[in-house]
């Protein structure tokens, strides 16, 4: 399935027309399947088919090696990557490529940082609610919620001091047996990043990177200076209105989390997959939470510490970071914006 998607990924391109009368450019777009269990979208305006198709398969190939290192549930032939560090749980420490260790460094310090929030080491209790949630979704009539107990006893295992990074020897270990890593809250959006962090290093200036909804814009359009345009998803799904509003960006990230991405129905209920470390349950604070910020994973941290608190303390704490807007909608469908969020609407 991989192969096939890299060989027709030159392919899958929908020319539109010149930008402008002026400019030679043209706008293309990509879509690719599979990597980080998501859609990854890619668009540029290129003055060639073939230097966006060069584009193209610089970010999926690149976004293949991360995805295989992030992995928490597959294994690769002649890759360590986040599951090995798992199966080998207080057993002896794995060596990794240094991708998996700056992810790692960054996820541990603002795990230990932020621990109420957001822990990279709750994969014990997130591996549970993944159990009961797959087996609601195949089998809706016996779903249930995982027992209270179970949640607690695997939350014993969630200590980030016990999760052993040696950048030396390039290796990881953790101490409790029972821990285990679930990188879903940093992985993607730091491997969008880096990708585009390699894309710029490879000499393009201009192109937006959408990994399931965590999205990169490179420089602007690259014509006659216009930024991107990117659209807030309505997390209500029976409103006609499709998005929030759009906003205006360049040089930045925009990431978005909602209930409404991965969910199951118990009793008629709802309970989706962002869980907050103080209750064990689904966070009730909002229906979503955008942020802007320059740095993709940086981004995806911020979405997820400021999902599972209150919105003031939210808001406080995005006062402190430079350059970073937020954008919440509260279980009523209240909006509320940062300080200079709305700057970005565009009008």
């Amino acid at each position: 399935m991989k192969k096939l998607i890299s060989a027709i990924l030159a392919m899958a391109l929908i020319v539109q027309l010149p930008a402008c009368n002026t400019s030679k450019k043209t706008r293309y777009e990509a879509q690719f399947l599979q990597l980080f269990d998501t859609m990854t979208e890619i668009v540029a305006y290129t003055e060639t088919k073939e230097e966006f198709t060069n584009l193209s398969n610089l970010i999926y190939n690149n976004l293949k090696v991360y995805h295989e290192l992030y992995d928490i549930y597959n294994d690769y032939p002649g890759v360590s990557n986040i599951k090995t560090i798992n199966d080998n749980a207080g057993k002896k420490p794995v060596k990794v490529d240094k991708r998996i260790i700056d992810m790692l460094l960054l996820g541990k310090k603002e795990s230990a940082d932020n621990s109420s929030a957001f822990n990279i080491a709750l994969g014990s209790v997130l591996k549970i609610w993944h159990q009961y949630r797959e087996a609601g979704i195949d089998d809706p009539e016996n779903a249930a919620l995982p027992p209270m107990a179970d949640l607690k006893e695997a939350m014993k295992h969630t200590d980030i001091s016990k999760v052993v990074i040696d950048e030396k020897a390039s290796t990881v270990y953790l101490e409790d047996p029972e821990m285990s890593l679930d990188v879903g809250g940093i992985a993607k959006g730091y491997a969008t990043e880096q990708v585009a962090k390699i894309a710029m290093e490879h000499g393009y200036n201009s192109a937006l990177l959408s990994v399931g909804g965590n999205v990169r814009a490179i420089g602007d359009k690259g014509v006659n200076q216009e930024d991107w345009n990117i659209g807030i998803q309505n997390p209500d799904k029976e409103s006609e209105k499709k998005s929030l509003c759009t906003i205006n960006i360049k040089d930045e990230s925009v990431v978005t989390s909602g209930i409404y991405e991965r969910y199951y129905t118990v009793d008629g209920k709802t309970y989706h997959h962002i869980i907050d470390p103080k209750t064990l349950m689904p966070s009730t604070y909002f229906k979503a939470v955008t942020i802007i910020t320059p740095d993709s994973g940086m981004a995806d941290i911020y979405c997820k510490l400021i999902f599972n608190v209150p919105y003031e303390q939210g808001l406080a704490y995005i006062r402190t970071l430079p350059d970073t807007e937020a954008l919440w909608v509260l279980p009523d469908n209240e909006i509320k914006y940062s300080d200079h969020f709305q700057k970005y609407i565009k009008s």
